[in-house]
């Protein structure tokens, strides 16, 4: 008599990211595993959540606001500064964790099997929920200064955390996948977190990048590519933007970059183009998890 064998699966194969939405629970657990132990033990918890970017952003403004003289030279500057280091933010701790996840869960890996793609897509939603407080700050903020949202600047800051997210699952698959047979990968990526500030538009303004580079147009180009330039921008033009008046007639808007609407599409393509490498390399490393840890 035939035994139908369609609903079972191969031991150690699958489909990579596709498997995730088949096994939500596993998911759920891991996600829940992550928030739990984030700040165990620690008399401050979740305050730790407010702690940190708040320290960061005191930091960030005297240096660029009161030193360098920002302050004065971008409206509402505090709001500028903060909508861009959330938006880093986000994308350092979602990449960071990503990279590590299958080194810290290690003893689950080399016992059972379950898609390895779970791991760094839970370590993106736990980033995603510690992003949430900071989120919460800047929009009580832009609220009490009199910010305005509007349907379109909202859909855009969904847009930004989309190629944030995106990016940094892309890259996250990658490096996950070197960082368990060569663990200096993870040097990589603290070195990719650290320019990830300076090469957005967080601390300084997009013109004074473009007045930097006016004889090499081509490489202010390719700066506005930048996924999370594209993300730091829109997430300046669903914050900031609204609380500060609309240019004079005839002078540069600075919430809007030159051919922000392509430079949009190409860090889209650019966050897919990323996925796909980073799930290629991810599966094709995967093979010698067990074995390399």
């Amino acid at each position: 008599m035939p035994i139908d064998l369609s609903e079972f699966d191969v031991p150690g194969r699958g489909r990579g990211i596709l498997d995730v939405f088949r096994r939500k629970y596993l998911l759920q657990l891991l996600v829940r595993k992550g928030t739990a132990t984030r700040y165990r033990n620690s008399v401050l918890g979740w305050v730790w959540s407010y702690v940190k970017p708040a320290a960061q952003f005191i930091i960030y403004f005297f240096v660029m606001g009161v030193i360098m003289g920002l302050d004065r030279g971008v409206e509402n500057f505090p709001v500028y500064l903060f909508s861009g280091v959330v938006a880093v933010n986000l994308f350092n701790e979602a990449f960071g964790n990503a990279t590590t996840s299958i080194v810290d869960n290690r003893a689950l890996v080399k016992k059972i099997y379950l898609p390895r793609e779970l791991f760094p897509i839970a370590a993106i939603i736990i980033a995603f929920i510690h992003f949430l407080p900071q989120l919460a700050i800047l929009l009580l903020v832009c609220f009490l200064i009199g910010w305005t949202p509007t349907l379109i600047g909202l859909g855009g800051a969904l847009l930004g955390i989309l190629l944030v997210t995106a990016f940094a699952l892309g890259l996250g698959l990658l490096f996950a996948g070197l960082n368990v047979r060569y663990r200096d990968a993870q040097n990589f990526v603290e070195l990719i977190r650290m320019f990830s500030t300076w090469t957005s538009p967080v601390l300084y303004t997009w013109m004074l990048v473009q007045n930097a580079l006016k004889n090499h147009e081509w490489m202010f180009h390719i700066y506005t590519w930048n996924p999370l330039t594209v993300a730091v921008e829109l997430f300046h033009q669903a914050f900031w933007a609204g609380t500060v008046p609309p240019p004079a007639a005839g002078e540069p808007d600075p919430s809007i970059m030159p051919d922000f609407g392509i430079a949009v599409l190409i860090a889209s393509l650019i966050c897919v183009v990323m996925l796909i490498i980073g799930q290629a390399v991810f599966r094709h490393f995967e093979r010698s998890f067990a074995q390399d840890l």
